[in-house]
């Protein structure tokens, strides 16, 4: 199945990810599905869809057409099963909770033709794990997607063993297709890019902690200093300091590297409520 077999495409979760990659589908010819199970949740990122497409017309980017015909392409579903049922590709969006991930593809097995392609994004956990809960494994891969998914350039094809070539060629050409730069990377925790950044993150934080630095400055040099279009502790109040403790606390437990232990400074400020931009409050005030 290569990209121009891939018509229909389900996004399940319309969150930050999940919106963004609908956008991105749509933009790019696809008809795409919405589905999220929180009440509302599909229509706000509908709006939100809307939203960044109005500003690519007012910067030039694309025209009123392209965003006119971009949002005929998505619909809001109110049930799984109706977003799920007809897709070529299903992408999954939810919360980064493998518990959660492979009971909902357990469901999507079900739900989807037989055909269709079970992409999830995470950002670190397992995709084999994800995959067993299927009777499909050769048709499981992971599609990560970065922040803001419009904007950013780069996509991680996440591949397992059990993945087929077919299925990994048809990923590659859909990333294509989303106007992505993909990378293929193994199936390891942390893949290449969570692993990376949350190291360069931690380091960061342990460096607040020890007073080396303010959190602007250090955020600065990697900026001005290595050409980062943003710093690492900003990016973490984007990301959420809750989300970011979890995959540290993953990553220490799988990789057993000292470099990935959280640092007490984010726990406390987790503790705290202090998850950065959602809350309010981070390493900066939002």
């Amino acid at each position: 199945m290569g990209s121009m077999d891939i018509r229909r495409v389900a996004v399940i979760g319309a969150g930050t990810m999940g919106h963004g990659i609908a956008h991105v589908a749509a933009q790019a010819g696809m008809d795409v599905a919405l589905f999220d199970s929180f009440d509302g949740a599909a229509g706000k990122g509908l709006s939100k869809i809307r939203e960044n497409l109005e500003k690519g017309v007012a910067r030039g980017k694309l025209s009123g057409t392209d965003r006119d015909s971009a949002l005929a392409r998505i619909r809001v579903e109110t049930s799984m099963d109706a977003a799920a049922c007809e897709a070529d590709l299903v992408i999954e969006a939810v919360v980064e909770s493998l518990g959660v991930k492979t009971a909902l593809f357990a469901e999507l097995d079900r739900l989807t033709p037989s055909t269709a392609i079970l992409a999830t994004n995470t950002s670190s956990l397992s995709v084999s794990s994800i995959a067993a809960a299927t009777s499909r494994a050769d048709r499981v891969i992971g599609m990560h997607f970065f922040n803001p998914v419009h904007i950013m350039k780069l996509l991680e094809i996440v591949v397992h063993d059990a993945v087929s070539d077919a299925t990994r060629a048809a990923a590659l050409d859909v990333a294509r297709a989303f106007g992505k730069e993909p990378i293929v990377v193994r199936d390891v925790p942390g893949f290449a890019s969570s692993r990376l950044g949350i190291c360069i993150g931690l380091e960061a934080m342990r460096m607040v902690e020890q007073n080396v630095a303010s959190a602007e400055d250090i955020d600065k040099a990697m900026e001005l200093g290595y050409n980062h279009p943003m710093g690492p502790l900003r990016l973490t109040d984007l990301v959420g300091l809750d989300v970011r403790l979890s995959i540290a606390e993953y990553l220490h437990r799988e990789l057993g590297a000292e470099s990935f232990r959280p640092p007490e400074i984010l726990k406390r400020m987790v503790a705290d409520g202090k998850l950065g931009k959602k809350s309010g409050q981070g390493f900066y005030t939002w």
